[in-house]
């Protein structure tokens, strides 16, 4: 295994005319079927991610480039790319929101080109999504540094509304488990980042709390997840619910995350399982940023969007219910009845 690195990609964006080595998706097949074929016959340990569509706004290639590309690469690709930046460039906070009925509606959408060219070519190995460029970004676009030292460049700040997105974001890599193996966000520090430096001091944006509040809930299994109630119409999205949730079971252990995106009301919430009853409740924490979904830390005032303990959770009957309030992301966990 080349330098110990067993996940290699078989290039990036190659569908963008932006880059250099930009070519139509027969050509790319090509080179990345020859490139596959000699590192798996130096190892056949390493797994490899093909180039896809690299944004759902290239209408006159996304998908087609994507069936064309695995239909030529057959068995060698295990996975295949995506990537999505959004943003609120119209100041429209509920539409904003609803994003997440589009990112759902992607990976459901790359997951059927997949499985489509898996079945024509009667081949049992299924091809994975690796979603694996990801962010809010937007505002900051300014990337011209020449001629000045460590410039600050894409910085982009982040606010309570952008938290939430990326809470949608979590969660519908949650719901899509199944396909969805690997999800990386772009960046870590500084450039579009959860995470922004000066000098010797760090600033923890709206952003990645959103990380922290799953990062201790994530080994299990996802559950399927329902959620009946009220909600909206999104002039861009359709018809999206105010609540947006995920669940994982992990043996006795429910964890339960819950975006509310209403922006003026607290939203009733009613937790229930088929099949096991809940006995207790174990944890929670909620984001929140009071109902400003423009509120965003900064180094004068870092903890203006922050997690905080979640105690307005009750459990009775089998069930746990409680009001999630406005502009709010919610990550619970509960202990589940023996069988």
């Amino acid at each position: 295994m080349p330098y110990d690195v067993g996940l290699w990609c078989l290039g990036n964006e190659m569908d963008g005319h932006w880059q250099l080595g930009h070519v139509p998706a027969d050509q790319y097949a090509i080179r990345a079927q020859q490139a596959a074929k000699m590192m798996k016959d130096a190892d056949r340990r390493i797994e490899l991610v093909a180039c896809a569509s690299c944004s759902v706004d290239m209408f006159d290639t996304y998908m087609e480039w994507d069936r064309q590309v695995l239909d030529y690469l057959g068995d060698y690709a295990d996975y295949i790319s995506l990537h999505r930046y959004v943003g609120n460039p119209k100041d429209d906070t509920p539409d904003y929101l609803a994003v997440t009925n589009s990112i759902d509606r992607q990976i459901e959408e790359m997951d059927a080109v997949c499985r489509f060219v898996q079945a024509r070519r009667r081949s049992d190995k299924r091809t994975y999504l690796c979603f694996d460029e990801w962010n809010v970004w937007y505002k900051n676009r300014e990337t011209d540094g020449e001629g000045k030292f460590a410039p600050h460049l894409v910085e982009e700040v982040y606010n309570l509304e952008d938290a939430l997105v990326v809470s949608g974001f979590l969660n519908s890599f949650v719901r899509h488990a199944d396909s969805v193996r690997i999800a990386n966000i772009a960046q870590i520090v500084n450039v579009i980042a959860p995470l922004i430096t000066r000098g010797d001091d760090l600033l923890v944006q709206s952003i990645y709390h959103p990380f922290t509040m799953y990062a201790g809930r994530q080994e299990g299994t996802s559950l399927r997840t329902y959620v009946d109630g009220a909600g909206y119409m999104s002039e861009s999205y359709g018809r999206v619910n105010y609540i947006d949730a995920a669940m994982i079971q992990n043996d006795r252990k429910l964890h339960v995350f819950v975006t509310n995106r209403s922006t003026d009301t607290d939203v009733p919430l009613r937790i229930v399982l088929e099949d096991r009853p809940i006995e207790s409740l174990v944890s929670a924490e909620i984001l929140t940023g009071g109902q400003d979904p423009k509120a965003a830390n900064s180094f004068e005032q870092p903890d203006l969007v922050g997690k905080r303990p979640y105690r307005e959770i009750k459990v009775a009957g089998g069930r746990s219910q409680c009001f999630l309030p406005p502009l709010s992301f919610a990550a619970m966990t509960f202990e589940l009845e023996k069988w």
